[in-house]
């Protein structure tokens, strides 16, 4: 359905935000993981048409979609990290507003306006003004608004940003049922955004595409690279000057477990266990030990705050 082909971004002063990045979007969830500045807003503003690339082509069912951008406009709902509301509107006034500006009639926007406060938890909400809400309210007020013309591709930034854990939960099982019947596009630097949630999981870093295949092929290739290993506390910073670590844990008997992540395949440290590797590991490779992925667009693939570096 969506083609970015070899996108490259310059910023002012001349910093290259993306560099070479190549991706499909179908029908499915596509988690996009990263850390801040990795370049995951600069793409999915080029995905939906608000900024230009300094290089490469976007298409949208084979057209040029940089070049005649209308249609993939019309077909798409986006939500940027940093949405914006008209603080005096009630939810409902906001959403018959943005509703008339796509186009809908006046009937079918207050019937998809009532549909999106229920299905976002936002009727016992709906005639306070939008300046009196939560952080987390207003981020389900902009899933709501991405909503509203019934998109066919859903682009997502930071959509759990403020949201309790319940709502979090909420949110990403309604990703999931939406992305049943069109291509949704997430990006998050949470793995647990995604992890049970996305068909495909790209991760994205200094601008580059480092890693993209389903959970399973991702996690499959961190076979026998995991460890676990229980160390006296202060050897800490010995082990994470030396190995990619993970998560830490306080053990029962005063040490410290780490989670240990190795650049190849092979025998652990004395004492480590194999464990079963997962997307927070498969994040922290890339990110820290990968290499990004440069020719052809038909290129497929996580994050939690980790700590450690390759020496």
């Amino acid at each position: 359905m969506i083609e970015l082909d070899r996108i490259g971004k310059v910023c002012r002063g001349g910093k290259r935000a993306l560099d070479g990045v190549s991706l499909t979007l179908g029908p499915g969830l596509l988690g996009l993981l990263g850390p801040n500045g990795a370049g995951k807003s600069s793409l999915l503003r080029i995905l939906a048409t608000v900024t230009r690339p300094s290089t490469g082509t976007l298409r949208y069912r084979g057209a040029d979609a940089v070049a005649s951008p209308d249609r993939l406009r019309r077909e798409l709902g986006y939500l940027p990290q940093d949405f914006g509301v008209y603080p005096n509107l009630t939810a409902r006034e906001f959403l018959a507003y943005l509703a008339a500006a796509k186009g809908l009639t006046a009937r079918s926007a207050r019937a998809r306006t009532d549909e999106l406060l229920e299905l976002l938890n936002l009727t016992e909400a709906v005639r306070r003004p939008l300046r009196g809400y939560s952080g987390g309210m207003l981020r389900r007020v902009g899933i709501a608004q991405a909503l509203l013309a019934d998109p066919q591709v859903l682009v997502v930034d930071e959509p759990t940003a403020g949201l309790d854990p319940e709502e979090r939960v909420r949110l990403r099982n309604l990703l999931s049922e939406l992305a049943a019947r069109r291509a949704v596009l997430l990006s998050t630097h949470i793995v647990s955004d995604v992890e049970s949630t996305a068909d495909t999981i790209a991760v994205l870093a200094r601008g580059h595409l480092l890693r993209r295949g389903t959970p399973q092929q991702l996690t499959g290739e961190l076979d026998g690279r995991v460890w676990e290993l229980t160390v006296p506390a202060a050897d800490v910073p010995a082990w994470q000057a030396s190995w990619l670590v993970g998560r830490t844990a306080r053990s029962d008997g005063g040490g410290v477990r780490l989670r240990l992540i190795a650049p190849a395949a092979g025998p652990g440290p004395a004492g480590a266990a194999p464990v079963r590797p997962d997307l927070e590991d498969v994040y922290l490779a890339a990110v820290h030990g990968g290499r990004p992925e440069r020719d052809g667009p038909e290129r497929q693939p996580s994050e939690r705050e980790g700590a450690g570096r390759w020496r």
